[in-house]
């Protein structure tokens, strides 16, 4: 596989949680771990690959929205492997959101997280607690919209 753009790191993770990352950055980080390519020299659509497995290939040939579209939530819900849905709570001691902040956009991201916590584990890596990151942004001031450029959540 290709050297993914953001090697998984505790402080990436918990970057994911807080919302300091653009809905997009968090999809990229799910797309290249399921094997989904950037078409057209960086510009244009992420397609499936040859690694992407079948089923997501077959439910999405484009990579889907996965903060964005409760579809592609729930498809990543779905393949964490059992023995990994704890992951969230054991590694990252995440508790859930508290009820003013459970939002569609916010539960999906720890969906992300956990479903990123478990490619980890499958790939018999440990989660590191350093790591190179993007530029974070401020929490957005409405979380039901998210950042400038988010996709609307449907």
């Amino acid at each position: 596989m290709e050297s993914l753009s953001w090697p998984l790191s505790r402080p990436l993770l918990d970057a994911v949680l807080a919302d300091r990352l653009s809905d997009r950055l968090v999809a990229e980080l799910v797309w290249e771990r399921l094997g989904y390519r950037q078409q057209s020299g960086g510009g244009g659509p992420w397609l499936a690959g040859p690694q992407t497995p079948e089923a997501w290939r077959d439910a999405f040939p484009e990579a889907p929205e996965v903060v964005a579209t409760r579809p592609a939530s729930v498809a990543l819900t779905r393949s964490i492997p059992r023995e990994h849905k704890q992951l969230l709570k054991e590694q990252l001691h995440f508790a859930g959101y508290r009820i003013g902040e459970l939002y569609p956009r916010r539960t999906r991201r720890a969906t992300v997280v956990s479903w990123l916590l478990a490619w980890l584990a499958d790939q018999g890596d440990e989660l590191t607690s350093a790591g190179p990151l993007p530029e974070l942004r401020d929490p957005p001031e409405n979380p039901v919209q998210g950042h400038p450029g988010d996709a609307p959540v449907g």
